[in-house]
């Protein structure tokens, strides 16, 4: 973090938390544990950022979200949805990533 005198920018600061590992991990449960940042419920922010996770193929960022999606009361036909949107986009790619989802509900017995 910055002392004083040096860079204190937004940007500056937001490149420094970047290079922190776990900074998505810390970032996105704020965001969606917190209703006053915008109309959408818990569920419905991790299920977009499953979607963002599928489409960027991190696999760590796709098993955490649709757990996080799960605990937050996403259904299987929820998740089911959010990866036919992601495939309708992003075509095999989106299918490939998708797989480890199914491969994940299966596992807790959900499909």
């Amino acid at each position: 973090m910055p002392g004083r005198g040096e860079d204190n920018t937004v940007y500056s600061l937001f490149q420094q938390y970047v290079q922190i590992p776990i900074f998505p991990f810390r970032i996105i449960p704020a965001i969606a544990k917190n209703d006053a940042i915008g109309a959408l419920s818990e569920k419905v922010k991790y299920l977009l950022a499953l979607a963002v996770a599928l489409g960027t193929g991190c696999r760590i960022c796709i098993l955490a979200q649709v757990t996080k999606a799960m605990d937050a009361g996403a259904t299987k036909e929820e998740i089911m949805e959010t990866i036919s949107v992601v495939v309708a986009m992003r075509g095999t790619t989106g299918i490939a990533e998708s797989l480890r989802i199914i491969d994940y509900l299966e596992e807790k017995g959900l499909i």
